[in-house]
């Protein structure tokens, strides 16, 4: 037992010495004039071949998600055509006959006297809900065109999640917006009041958030990060801004 550990010892030892003498080597080279070019290239080709990976990466995932996807598809056309074939296999001999209580214009005969029956179950027209406006997700084509010092290491799935987080805040606020006051607590008359007070004559008719919102409503820290992507979500023209009253209002284009 001691001298196998004393030989995976030495080997170890051994090992360290050749990688040590091996970098001092490299290092050694790098200091030639003639090398340098060279090594320059190398280090360009690796920077390309690092931003190839992360590419071929987010196609993997966005893969991923595809085939997850039509699996949970093919489960439910699996269960749709057995509910089908047991439909099929158990039909009722007698099914029921159709009531006459909403047949609109029913010609009803009563002692020789012919009048027409007004629907009974006409419903009121309901109103038509407020739409939202949101901002559409960053295509590939998009992202492929934005500078590279503006992307830096940032990945088109990353963007699109924060797209999907503020989208997500716009939600929240004007939901609230559109809420009836009595039917508000005391935290959300507070917001709604707020929201009141940060409109300006620049934002009438607009959808949009400030980074309290952000906060108030999703999980994205407000960072040197975030304001990155913000650059790209402004140069794709999925957002703007609106400065004024010491506040940044990122309006949805």
């Amino acid at each position: 037992m001691a001298s196998s550990a004393l030989e995976d010892l030495s080997f170890h030892i051994n090992l360290k010495i050749s990688t040590i003498k091996k970098t001092l080597q490299l290092r050694n080279i790098g200091q030639e004039p003639s090398l340098k070019s060279m090594l320059s290239k190398i280090g360009q080709e690796m920077v390309l071949l690092h931003d190839l990976l992360n590419k071929m990466e987010v196609e993997v995932q966005q893969h991923e998600k595809l085939k997850n996807m039509l699996k949970e598809l093919q489960k439910s056309v699996e269960r749709d055509q057995t509910e089908v074939q047991h439909l099929r296999e158990n039909i009722p001999p007698h099914l029921p006959k159709p009531t006459r209580s909403c047949v609109a214009g029913l010609t009803v005969k009563r002692e020789d006297q012919t009048k027409v029956v007004e629907p009974e179950c006409a419903k009121k027209p309901t109103k038509e809900p407020r739409l939202i406006k949101e901002a559409p997700l960053i295509t590939a084509e998009e992202f492929e065109s934005v500078p590279a010092y503006m992307k830096g290491r940032l990945t088109y799935d990353q963007i699109n999640a924060v797209v999907q987080e503020m989208n997500k805040a716009v939600v929240g606020k004007y939901k609230i917006l559109h809420q009836p006051l009595k039917s508000m607590n005391a935290a959300v008359r507070n917001l709604y009041h707020r929201y009141l007070e940060e409109e300006t004559k620049d934002t009438k008719g607009q959808f949009f958030i400030v980074e309290a919102d952000i906060k108030e409503f999703t999980q994205l820290k407000v960072d040197k990060r975030f304001h990155s992507i913000l650059n790209i979500l402004r140069h794709c023209q999925r957002v703007r801004e609106i400065r004024g009253s010491r506040l940044v209002r990122y309006v949805i284009c």
